[in-house]
């Protein structure tokens, strides 16, 4: 599994880098959980925020702290670390290019998070036009844009550099893992880069007077989804390469993992219409053909499904275990680095339903704009994903600080991750619940008043606050747990489990590492799904919109 030039730990200077992307994303823990509570006891109607801080500028700090913040710092670190120990450390060049990475997503984070908190960027995370946001705000998302292709080099440069000390050889599992994950990522920051640069920033410059919104809601939204896959690859690799190793088993299949991250690769980026299917100046044939290419994701998610639970029901087979389910009982539940994200991947077989939901065309009516799609996202990112991204800290944290996992700590992060199922429960189901009532996405519902349509809600409303305030303990757990094994924790050396394949699965095909081949598909498919409706977008555009036509 591990190439002869793998490290048994990841190198200390490597490790520096990777722990830099983890304290900037527990801080944004610590602010987008803050932001998250408040924004649920306003939404219970019982509380009212203080010193002039406004709704929506909670809204945009919760979203963009957590699902942009957060994330894009945690993944760079975890697939920085995951690349240096499988493929070997990385050169001085190539780490140098991570660090510019980092302090450039770091200074534009802080330039970001400073125009939110003075309220001049109050426009939610997918800042939508025509809501406009203060220059600083889109320079700050147009730097830490640019810093994770510079983290991303630094992960190609290293792949390329074993692919030439090892001609005809498969990358390592999680380096390829790594590698897929960063190309779907800039092919998809393409499109929110255009907008922020061509459209948003000039015109909050005041360079140019108009915007034309359907082409940056398009654009936006080519970006939008394939940053749900962005968020699920690395889950998807812990689950594939990790866990099998944490349980003691080994992973059922290379090629199969292989295959489903390629796949993902190729359906995640033409698919954006799937988010508009009720906005107007996209031809329904367009949004029916990218729906269909939406469903076609649930193959390498069943393909994801399959190897792990053959890997788990392999693994109690080989413990004595009988019966349809008996292998279930043999699994290590005592242990929060399995636990922990085995809970998130109990959490993404509803969530995915919920997606089949909001990418089916007269069901997506039903639940469109309401706070049943903010369920859905917790039930994805928020739990699949998070918890996933928490039992992976529980491990690679202490590793890279030359710490150990003590039973104490092991205990309490199987207290924390039960807590945030918990609170997860409330909250999503209620958000579920009260958008089949027709309970608005974003709002705070104070405009409703007592009409009888808003007294229908008022249950789920605290339901939420309930589910959010359990959350928040476990946030502070979480950051206790962190805290703990980066600084306080015992000296020692805590593995990086590393699952190995079994032994009668079959070589992968080196047609794998045919990038020709897979980016060439991926640019065909994109300009089959968008050359069309993008020039039909600019073409059609309202005339105020004319401008933009010269680009």
């Amino acid at each position: 599994m591990l190439s002869p030039t793998a490290n048994l730990k990841v190198d200390r200077r490597d490790g520096k880098l990777a722990m830099a992307h983890f304290y900037v994303a527990f801080i944004a823990l610590a602010l987008g959980g803050i932001a998250g509570l408040l924004q649920v006891l306003v939404r219970s109607g019982k509380f009212t925020l203080p010193a002039g801080i406004g709704y929506y500028q909670v809204l945009t700090v919760h979203g963009v702290v957590l699902g942009l913040v957060l994330t894009t710092f945690f993944i760079m670190g975890f697939q920085l670390a995951a690349t240096s120990k499988t493929s070997g450390t990385f050169t001085n060049a190539q780490r140098r290019t991570g660090w510019i990475g980092f302090w450039l997503m770091t200074i534009g984070t802080a330039m970001a998070a400073v125009m939110i908190l003075l309220n001049e960027a109050s426009v939610l995370y997918t800042f939508y036009a025509p809501l406009q946001a203060h220059f600083v705000y889109y320079l700050g998302l147009t730097l830490v844009i640019v810093g994770s292709w510079f983290d991303g080099a630094a992960i190609i440069l290293k792949y390329a550099q074993w692919r030439r000390e090892n001609p005809g050889q498969p990358s390592p599992l999680m380096t390829f893992m790594s590698l897929v994950n960063t190309m779907m990522w800039i092919v998809a920051t393409i499109g929110v880069a255009a907008t922020v640069l061509l459209q948003l920033l000039p015109w909050s410059l005041g360079l140019v007077e108009t915007v034309n919104v359907g082409l940056s809601r398009t654009l936006f939204w080519y970006f939008g989804h394939p940053l749900v896959y962005f968020w699920l690859l690395p889950a998807y690799m812990a689950w594939y390469v990790v866990i099998p190793k944490v349980i003691g088993a080994k992973i059922f299949s290379d090629s199969l993992a292989r295959m489903s991250f390629i796949l993902f690769l190729i359906f995640s980026i033409p698919v954006g219409f799937h988010h508009q299917l009720l906005e107007p100046g996209i031809d329904p044939a367009w949004k029916f053909l990218q729906v269909i290419l939406t469903f076609l994701v649930v193959i390498p998610s069943l393909m994801t499904a399959f190897s792990l639970f053959a890997t788990f029901e392999t693994f109690g087979r080989s413990k004595g275990a009988t019966g349809l389910f008996g292998w279930f009982k043999k699994l290590p539940w005592g242990d929060a680095r399995f636990t922990v994200p085995f809970i998130g991947m109990a959490a993404f077989i509803p969530a995915g339903a919920g997606g089949i939901v909001n990418a089916s065309h007269q069901m997506n009516q039903v639940v469109h704009n309401t706070i049943w799609v903010t369920g859905h996202f917790h039930l994805t990112v928020a739990t699949a994903v998070i918890l996933t991204f928490f039992g992976v800290a529980y491990w690679l944290v202490p590793h890279l600080t030359g710490r150990k996992l003590t039973k104490a700590m092991n205990k309490l992060a199987l207290i924390q991750g039960a807590l945030w199922a918990i609170g997860m429960t409330f909250m999503s189901g209620a958000m579920h619940a009260a958008g089949l009532l027709g309970a608005p996405r974003r709002s705070s519902f104070s405009e409703y008043g007592g009409s009888a349509q808003a007294a229908e809600w008022i249950p789920y409303q605290v339901a939420q606050a309930v589910g959010g305030s359990i959350l928040f303990l476990s946030i502070i757990l979480m950051l206790y747990i962190f805290f703990n094994l980066a600084f306080f924790a015992p000296k020692g050396e805590q593995d990086f489990p590393v699952g190995e394949v079994a032994d009668e699965a079959e070589k992968s095909p080196m047609v794998y590492e045919n990038w020709k081949l897979w980016l060439g598909v991926v640019v065909v498919l994109i300009l089959f799904a968008y050359t069309i409706p993008f020039i039909d977008l600019i073409e059609n555009a309202p005339p105020g919109a004319k401008g933009f036509k010269l680009w």
